[in-house]
């Protein structure tokens, strides 16, 4: 498969920066202090914004409460870096890109992002779309709408790249392409995607003029 593109929007957790294992720990301890299900729970939190998963998994709580707990959910990830690595490929397939080609749209706060691309080596963009910057998170398509303003294409202009079926959705709902990685769950839940890798390895990306993407 060959997809043709002007720019491409990251995800951040499970594309560009391993972090499942920090999400896990700091998850499930706040579900065990409500006493609800941390699968659930866990499941729930992967590629959507923290505020909105604590409001799905607690809905009775109010607002201003809601919002507290997502503050401290995030302090904490923040401050978990034990396993924050890059994924095999990410730094590499980066530094191949022309840097007003790319961004990174995260459903973590800046500053969660800031620290987590610390922690793996991941090259910065000079701009990037986090919790902080919308209104509605994925699934929703304004994050991606955003990051797509951001560099300046139409959205049928960008390929996607996600692990999570809300990203998907929040990708194809924009209006765009995406590439599915199975870094997080397996390539059944991730049907939606144009096409789903099991790595960067298999990705051959070149540039002259627009982005070619050569996917097996």
């Amino acid at each position: 498969m060959i997809i043709l593109c002007q720019a491409i929007l990251f995800d951040l957790d499970g594309v560009l920066v391993s972090s499942t294992a920090s999400v896990e720990r700091v998850w499930r301890k706040w579900a065990e202090k409500y006493q609800l299900d941390p699968e659930y729970v866990i499941e729930m939190a992967h590629g959507r914004r923290t505020v909105e998963t604590v409001r799905a998994a607690m809905p009775m709580m109010r607002a201003e409460q809601a919002k507290l707990e997502a503050e401290k959910l995030e302090s904490a990830e923040v401050n978990d870096k034990e396993g924050i690595v890059a994924i095999p490929g990410a730094v590499e397939l980066l530094r191949s890109l022309p840097v007003d080609r790319y961004t990174v749209v995260t459903s973590g706060t800046r500053a969660l992002a800031t620290a987590r691309m610390g922690y793996a080596g991941i090259p910065a963009p000079k701009a990037f779309v986090t919790a902080d910057d919308v209104v509605n998170g994925k699934p929703d398509p304004e994050p991606y709408r955003k990051g797509a303003m951001i560099l300046g294409f139409s959205a049928e202009d960008c390929v996607v790249f996600e692990d999570t079926p809300a990203g998907i959705e929040a990708g194809k709902s924009a209006g765009m392409r995406v590439i599915a990685l199975t870094t997080t769950y397996p390539a059944s839940h991730l049907i939606k995607a144009d096409a789903v890798l099991d790595s960067f390895a298999v990705l051959r990306v070149s540039f002259t003029g627009s982005l070619r993407l050569e996917l097996p």
